[in-house]
């Protein structure tokens, strides 16, 4: 038995980040990892994702200016944008990142983590050997989520891509079609149908339903444009594969043929085979947390005496990376100052109180434009009963936007709290809108009235000039 302070399961970037926090705190930590060091988002979501879009978008930001584009000659090389990809996976080899944990000085074991007891860990091995850790102080529980296939007719039996596939393709397909309008779903129909696919995109909702509908519509008007076949409102009703391919059949009485299917319709907890059922929770299941990322039972009550926490995806507060991330730093500090027999600062906005999940969730989608989001929507906050005012503004009419790009389009919204007069929500699409983003995070977390908002000079001329747009055309 090896005893530690701390044991972690799951080493993507959540997982590394609470093991690094509890040693700066003075603390010992063991990391448990059944795959690669580094996670779904060095391998196969955030990194290569991104490396797959980003020649396109440069591509395109060139051809937007009339000297600039008449000196892009050629197209683009899928080749050396799978190559370029394969770099930042580093081939998909996790040395790097061993070594980073190595230097960190934190522990790391390669195998199956499962709760056995008590604040106890048993890993089973590659070669079927265990090794069992027993916590002084806390298991956490960081082993994110994996691609949710929905019981479609031979869909099973298809050999559907997930998330996964699609972020580690060897060659592009001359036909492609995704199922699922969300933010995977869109980012690769805009990665594939720029690498030279015929993608067609089928979705049982409007597309991008979790961000204002106005973003998902330029969205959507930006795919057309590339030549992406768009059916929304639209179900796959059966999926069958034979040798000419891949042929779904639709609601819409249509059917759709192409060389590969991408199922991106949402994701689901790795959870299933983590001895959940030791501490009485339902195996499979995503994790509910505390105020503390205390796991809880359905009455929130703590569960296993209040030794076991949930980070990241795991726990469905905010799926993404930089909040699994920003949870992580929280709950690392937090563990290691109750190790020193400190009381964590759950305040909100408190040093350990990762309540950002709760007001300022940020998020980027890469589309062709881009779409740059965080805080609440205007639908969102009236559901939630509070008194807004919606405040939108064009971008191709700011001057900073027109250098930009020649014929720039989009568009930014403010959500404001009439109560308070402060930012509770901003949502922009447009080339390159993501660099405006961290502006409108800071005024939501930081509460910031829009009267103050006003001594905020943006530079001239910069698409940074929409936020006094903005103002101007609150008129308060």
């Amino acid at each position: 038995m090896l005893d530690v302070d701390v044991v972690v399961i799951g080493a993507g970037p959540v997982g590394e980040n609470v093991a690094d926090r509890v040693v700066q705190g003075g603390l010992t930590a063991a990391i448990v990892e059944r795959e690669l060091v580094g996670g779904e988002c060095s391998y196969w979501a955030c990194m290569p994702t991104k490396a797959l879009l980003r020649d396109a978008a440069a591509l395109r930001a060139a051809r937007a200016l009339p000297a600039a584009g008449q000196a892009v000659t050629g197209t683009l090389d899928p080749a050396a944008v799978l190559a370029r990809r394969d770099r930042f996976t580093s081939n998909w080899n996790d040395a790097g990142q061993v070594e980073w944990l190595n230097q960190a000085g934190i522990t790391l074991l390669r195998g199956h983590g499962r709760i056995t007891g008590t604040r106890t860990v048993t890993v089973t091995h590659a070669d079927g050997t265990t090794t069992t850790l027993q916590a002084r102080h806390a298991v956490v529980i960081s082993t994110g989520s994996s691609a949710y296939l929905p019981p479609i007719e031979g869909l099973a039996d298809a050999a559907p891509w997930t998330s996964r596939e699609a972020a580690a393709v060897q060659a592009v397909p001359e036909r492609l079609v995704i199922i699922g309008g969300g933010v995977v779903g869109s980012e690769m129909a805009t990665a594939f149908s720029a690498l030279g696919s015929e993608v067609t995109l089928v979705s049982q909702t409007r597309l991008l339903p979790g961000v204002e509908p106005f973003a998902g519509g330029y969205v959507a008007d930006g795919l057309r444009t590339a030549g992406v076949s768009l059916q929304l409102d639209v179900d796959a009703t059966a999926v069958r594969r034979d040798d000419a391919g891949v042929h779904v059949t639709l609601s819409s009485d249509r059917t759709v043929d192409a060389d590969e299917i991408l199922v991106a319709t949402g994701r689901m907890p790795n959870t299933k085979d983590l001895g959940l059922d030791q501490v009485g929770l339902a195996p499979g299941s995503w994790l509910h947390v505390d105020d503390a990322l205390g796991v809880v039972d359905d009455a929130g009550n703590p569960v296993g005496a209040g030794w076991l926490y949930a980070a990241g995806d795991v726990n469905k507060r905010a799926m993404l990376t930089h909040h699994g991330k920003y949870q992580a730093r929280a709950l690392g500090d937090a563990i290691a100052a109750r190790a020193r027999g400190e009381q964590a600062d759950l305040s909100p906005w408190g040093r350990h109180a990762a309540t950002a999940d709760q007001r300022a969730v940020t998020q980027v989608i890469f589309t062709d434009p881009e779409i740059a989001a965080v805080g609440l929507s205007a639908e969102a906050a009236a559901q939630a009963g509070l008194k807004v005012r919606v405040v939108d503004y064009d971008l191709g009419a700011v001057s900073g936007a027109a250098l930009h790009a020649d014929g720039y389009r989009g568009q930014a919204r403010m959500v404001v709290d009439e109560n308070r007069n402060v930012l509770l929500g901003f949502t922009a699409v447009g080339p390159d809108v993501a660099e405006l983003l961290h502006a409108a995070t800071v005024a939501i977390a930081g509460e910031v009235p829009l009267d103050r908002l006003w001594h905020a000079v943006p530079a001239y001329p910069t698409i940074s000039e929409i936020w006094l747009r903005l103002l101007e055309t609150d008129g308060r």
